[in-house]
């Protein structure tokens, strides 16, 4: 899966002000906001929630639809969220969990005497390779 997704969101202005938000290709998925950049901001993070979920519960994760797929009615306006997974997974689930491993000897004592730090030297390897998949 892409670590950065764009689905079509439509915003909807809502009669008390601001607008609320869905996502066609996402059903389940809706939020609001007391203005654009707050609606975005609430609809990038409800995206977030919803895939996430569903990667969890194992279901399909749509593919996005084109902007121009949609007619907007009056009050109405068609708006493609970003949203970057990778980042959405640092800000919500950055809990530390350990593991255990297993390398040559040899290389356990040349890094140990170089004073390298195991756990930040596979963060950032895991990262690299994450970020190229």
């Amino acid at each position: 899966m892409n670590n950065r997704l764009f689905y079509p969101a439509i915003f909807h202005r809502a009669e008390e002000g601001g607008f609320w938000v869905t996502f066609p290709d996402i059903p389940e998925c809706m939020t609001q906001g007391e203005d654009m950049k707050e609606a975005y901001a609430m609809a990038a993070d409800a995206l977030g929630l919803a895939i996430t979920s569903r990667k969890k519960n194992k279901e399909a994760i749509p593919a996005a639809s084109y902007p121009c797929d949609f007619i907007v009615q009056d009050g109405e306006m068609c708006v493609v969220i970003e949203f970057d997974m990778l980042a959405y997974q640092k800000r919500t689930n950055a809990k530390a969990v350990k593991k255990t491993l297993s390398i040559p000897q040899w290389l356990n004592e040349e890094a140990t005497e170089m004073g390298v730090n195991f756990s930040q030297v596979l963060q950032e390897a895991l990262l690299r390779k994450i970020e190229t998949k």
